[in-house]
């Protein structure tokens, strides 16, 4: 499984379509973390990004907020949306969600 966390400055960025990159960590079947690459996304516009991560095989996106009609474009494409992870390193939220101790907030997107 491909999961998806978007990054700003290294860190898990709280508004995915205005990242400057997406961090793709590559799993197992055991849970563990193969390896990570960084990518770079093409300009937001709506609807881009969600088939462009499918693209790239991503199975899971983990972020801090997304509007409704993001959510519901990413679910269409088969990937699954965590909402209100904080701002951290990447690696450490990504571990944290296979891992089952992951500590969401609120989606601070509104629209």
């Amino acid at each position: 499984m491909i999961i998806a966390v978007p990054v700003n400055g290294g860190r898990l960025s709280q508004h995915f379509g205005h990242c400057e990159q997406f961090r793709l960590f590559h799993t197992d079947k055991d849970k563990n973390i193969l390896r990570s690459e960084d990518v770079t996304p093409p300009p937001h516009e709506p609807g881009v990004l969600p088939k462009w991560l499918s693209e790239q095989k991503a199975g899971v996106i983990i972020t801090g907020g997304m509007g409704m009609h993001a959510q519901q474009l990413f679910r269409q494409y088969g990937i699954e949306v965590v909402l209100g992870a904080p701002a951290g390193d990447p690696a450490c939220i990504v571990r944290e969600w296979l891992d089952g101790t992951l500590e969401s907030g609120a989606n601070p997107c509104d629209h």
